[in-house]
């Protein structure tokens, strides 16, 4: 009948997004999944065609139908106008700091930021003749008295790498657009499931789709998301740059991403149980879980953040460090290693006091980084439990 509804234009749901943006089924003989598009050399039919590049795909680091599967998938989920695939967090990166940064410029950095997103300010762009500020992360809309006339990104991480300190990311996108800069964000711990970055003023979001995107510890793979106001500037220079992922990387990210919302609700409620039972644990001095209201940014994650991560801290009263190691090296579910964001649980000890320059990282005793993973929670409780009793028995 002429104007009626038959529901194809009504606003989706996140959880039907996730199943079914960037799919068309019927354009791959009715397969639900893409296939894997496995090539570089793409033909054109004619030397018009060649010479004018008027087909879709021209050739395999421009795009693929994998990739651009996964692209409208992220994109989706994210709010942007348009996504790209890096072949990890850390070139994700690179890729915007180096697109939006130029001699003579400079940028202010969150101080609790990604270890290399560090090494690559104080590498690559102060060689490049690019000044890096770093800032304390908690600074909101003070932030402005940093800017410059020469001002041109604001790197943002909410909540922080290793030590969770939370953002108030609409105050600093405000300051950085009043003062001319753009405001970028390292989206990974929430994933576009739990903060909206677009929505909150951001101009680039950054995945270490490795991360929860991939979602099972086997791919390394990251996403750059812009909006609209950058997008046509991002897809120059990340072409420029030949910035491409694996095609198994890209298959590997849609096949997680499928899955982000029912494995992120285990995560996040999982993971505040374990620190809420760590916050009662006589061993433990601090929980650092934006979820928890003893957190010192919790009133941001509650008015910003849809959800929470399986990933956190904790820090430790003083002991000695052969007590730690017994503590991690026996521990059963838990592996000890970089990463995370897989279905595994993980802890990890860390030192962030080396990468700090605008504050100060003074716990009060050694630090774990947690990941709990789609585990049982009781079982984990008590393979940490036996944790607790092997650093108690080498403690003096």
């Amino acid at each position: 009948m002429p104007g009626s509804d038959d529901g194809r234009h009504r606003p989706r749901r996140t959880a039907t997004d996730i199943a079914h943006a960037g799919r068309d089924p019927f354009a791959h003989h009715g397969f639900v999944n893409p296939p894997v598009y496995r090539g570089s050399t793409v033909l054109f039919r004619t030397v018009e065609s060649f010479e004018k590049r008027d087909q879709k795909y021209v050739y395999g680091r421009r795009g693929t139908p994998t990739s651009d599967a996964l692209e409208e998938a992220i994109a989706t989920l994210e709010g942007g106008a348009r996504t790209w695939l890096a072949p990890s967090g850390a070139a994700a990166i690179a890729t915007v700091l180096l697109s939006f940064t130029k001699a003579g410029d400079h940028i202010l950095v969150a101080d609790s930021v990604y270890l290399p997103t560090r090494k690559i300010c104080d590498g690559v762009l102060k060689r490049f003749g690019v000044e890096t500020t770093y800032y304390d992360p908690t600074i909101g809309a003070d932030i402005t008295h940093l800017m410059k006339a020469n001002t041109t990104l604001v790197f943002t991480e909410s909540p922080g790498s290793l030590t969770f300190e939370m953002q108030d990311i609409p105050a600093i996108a405000a300051a950085a657009r009043e003062g001319g800069a753009i405001t970028v964000l390292d989206n990974t711990w929430a994933s576009p499931l739990y903060f909206k970055p677009f929505a909150h003023g951001v101009d680039i979001s950054i995945q270490a789709a490795t991360k929860y995107i991939v979602g099972h510890a086997d791919a390394m793979l990251g996403a750059i998301t812009a909006g609209e106001a950058t997008a046509r500037r991002m897809l120059s220079e990340a072409q420029s740059m030949g910035i491409c992922a694996g095609t198994e990387e890209m298959y590997l990210g849609l096949r997680g991403f499928r899955t982000i919302q029912v494995r992120m609700e285990r995560h996040w409620h999982s993971g505040v149980e374990i620190a809420r039972w760590l916050e009662q644990r006589p061993e433990v001095a601090r929980v650092l879980h934006p979820a928890l209201p003893s957190h010192p940014g919790h009133e941001i994650w509650k008015r910003d953040f849809l959800g929470a991560a399986g990933l956190f801290s904790i820090i430790l009263k003083p002991c000695p460090k052969q007590a730690i190691a017994a503590m991690l090296e026996g521990l059963e579910l838990f592996g000890m290693g970089a990463s995370w964001g897989g279905y595994e649980s993980l802890a990890l000890p860390f030192d962030a006091k080396n990468a700090r320059s605008a504050t100060a990282w003074n716990p009060e005793g050694p630090t774990v980084r947690l990941h709990i993973g789609l585990e049982d929670v009781e079982d984990l409780k008590a393979d940490l439990d036996a944790g607790f009793a092997r650093l108690r028995a080498t403690s003096p």
